[in-house]
């Protein structure tokens, strides 16, 4: 005989609003200021926090049903991958230096906004924003912790994966996630939730999971594909919370209107110049490719970033300082760090080449005003020089920009034929900058960028070395002190990919060419 039910079930908005509501209270032997001593402290002035509104109406014990199911499908790929030597199925080899490169500078970054946000919910005074918080920390750990076990797959049968975490902390080109995390993370709770949910997520995530995860796909690297796709599904969740947060902030009181464009100028411009990697990752290192760079941008920075701010417009919001410059940018940031990770693969855990004649042809057709004219002499000078025995490994580390980071390696808005340089003075000292938007974030807060950590600098400082290493000794070789600290194995991790052991390892079990390159 069936119960009777005694009360009227509750709908799904009157359950969400007993689970995420009436969770905070006044308090009574300290002040409010006190407990959330941070969420004035950057000028933002909210006045009611009920009005804060949830995108995605979200429940831990609904994140655990959904998720759930989302990992069993996600692990039964894997296992099924790994079962079946998936990793043999790929197109070749050098495909997996992207995946190296992924688990060297994005799977950080996911671990890294766990901890950013669950720091920044505990800040917030409302709670709506702090379980909305909440729910994004517990996600992107699972992001980090499913890429993690789904290249390790791959670890356990290629170079340049074993020892990511070290070099996340340390490497030179890997500073560049890092000095993005580092900066948000340091920054105040609002600001950081417009550089993350916002400025990052909405605009440029698409960018990397979206055609980066579809050229996997497209070169059978169905693994990561699948924790690609089930990520996306909750990256959407929160490029939608950083729009609402947004919205929040402005509707709340005109005087923040001026504080978040300050931070959309800075932190589009951050995420931009991080998302460098990605160009080249989608033009370079995918062998069979979907789409370039260029198209990418079109498509999802342009088109899509640029009907939100026509939203956002409404509000007294423009589009971000340096999105002018960073449309211009699209036709050459990929070829340019492509070039500088050829010339400094021997300090660089994967491995590079110099693209088949085909794959020329294609960059050809998807860059036709700057590829033949300024990129491929340069790729044909060093093939040469290559076959005539003359390859060439730059034997220092590049000098870095001190806000993003990267090698000074990008060139004038207007003239893609000379290096684009900017410098500041701050008491007494001189700074370097690849670009007007990096400069003008540092200016606007010099005594944070003065701390910034440039990998070539501590190794100045003597900094890079083992314990017992004497830089003074006789025929010292820092660069391969420097390796040696890293932990990168050389000959194994790094230099060509023309002749690795990850090549010759790739053509013995998998019985495809030994020459993957072999068109050019």
């Amino acid at each position: 005989m069936d119960m009777k039910a005694t009360a009227k079930k509750l709908g799904l908005k009157e359950r969400y609003a007993c689970m995420t509501r009436g969770l905070d209270w006044e308090t009574s032997y300290q002040p409010m200021d006190k407990v959330y001593p941070f969420d004035k402290f950057e000028g933002i002035r909210i006045h009611d926090w009920d009005k804060w509104e949830d995108p995605f109406r979200l429940t831990m014990d609904a994140y655990w049903k959904y998720q759930g199911e989302k990992e069993k499908k996600l692990y039964a790929v894997i296992d099924a991958f790994a079962q079946n030597n998936g990793h043999l199925n790929v197109t070749d080899a050098r495909y997996l230096n992207a995946v190296k490169l992924f688990i060297q500078a994005v799977s950080p970054l996911e671990y890294m906004a766990h901890r950013g946000f669950a720091h920044v919910g505990r800040q917030f005074r409302g709670a709506g924003a702090r379980v909305a918080c909440q729910m994004q920390a517990v996600d992107e750990l699972r992001h980090a912790q499913t890429q993690i076990h789904t290249i390790s797959n791959y670890n356990k049968y290629y170079n340049g994966m074993h020892s990511w975490r070290d070099w996340y902390e340390n490497v030179w080109y890997l500073s560049v996630p890092k000095s993005f995390f580092d900066d948000a993370i340091t920054a105040g709770p609002f600001e950081y939730i417009v550089a993350v949910s916002f400025a990052f997520e909405y605009v440029l995530t698409n960018l990397l999971f979206v055609p980066f995860m579809s050229g996997a796909a497209y070169n059978g690297d169905m693994s990561t594909v699948t924790f690609g796709f089930s990520a996306q599904s909750d990256e959407s969740r929160h490029m939608t919370l950083g729009l609402e947060a947004i919205k929040f902030l402005l509707e709340q009181d005109a005087a923040n209107v001026p504080i978040v464009q300050g931070w959309l100028d800075k932190w589009f411009w951050r995420g931009y110049r991080l998302l460098t990697l990605v160009g080249m990752m989608m033009d370079y290192m995918l062998p069979k490719r979907v789409m370039s760079w260029k198209e990418a941008w079109e498509i999802y920075a342009e088109q899509n970033g640029g009907a939100l701010f026509k939203d956002l417009a409404r509000y007294g919001i423009r589009l971000p300082m340096g999105w002018e410059q960073a449309c211009k940018e699209k036709d050459h940031i990929s070829h340019q760090a492509w070039g500088t990770f050829y010339n400094y693969t021997g300090a660089a855990a994967f491995h590079t080449w110099i693209p088949g004649q085909d794959e020329m042809a294609w960059l050809s057709e998807k860059y036709p005003d700057s590829f033949d004219k300024l990129y491929r002499p340069r790729l044909e000078h060093w093939d040469a020089q290559e076959k005539a025995g003359n390859r060439f490994y730059n034997r220092t580390l590049p000098m870095l920009c001190t806000t993003c980071t990267i090698p000074m390696l990008f060139t004038e808005p207007d003239d893609p034929t000379k290096i684009c340089y900017r410098h500041s003075e701050y008491k007494g000292n001189q700074y370097h900058f690849c670009s007007d938007g990096c400069k003008h974030i540092f200016d606007n807060e010099p005594e944070k960028y003065v701390q910034a950590l440039l990998p070539p600098h501590q190794i100045f400082k003597g900094r890079n070395f083992k314990p017992g290493v004497d830089p003074g000794a006789p025929g010292f070789d820092p660069l391969a002190a420097v390796l040696d600290f890293y932990g990168v194995e050389v000959g194994r991790d790094n230099f060509d990919f023309k002749g690795s052991e990850d090549q010759k390892n790739f053509a013995q079990w998998s019985g495809k060419g030994a020459d993957p390159g072999q068109s050019r």
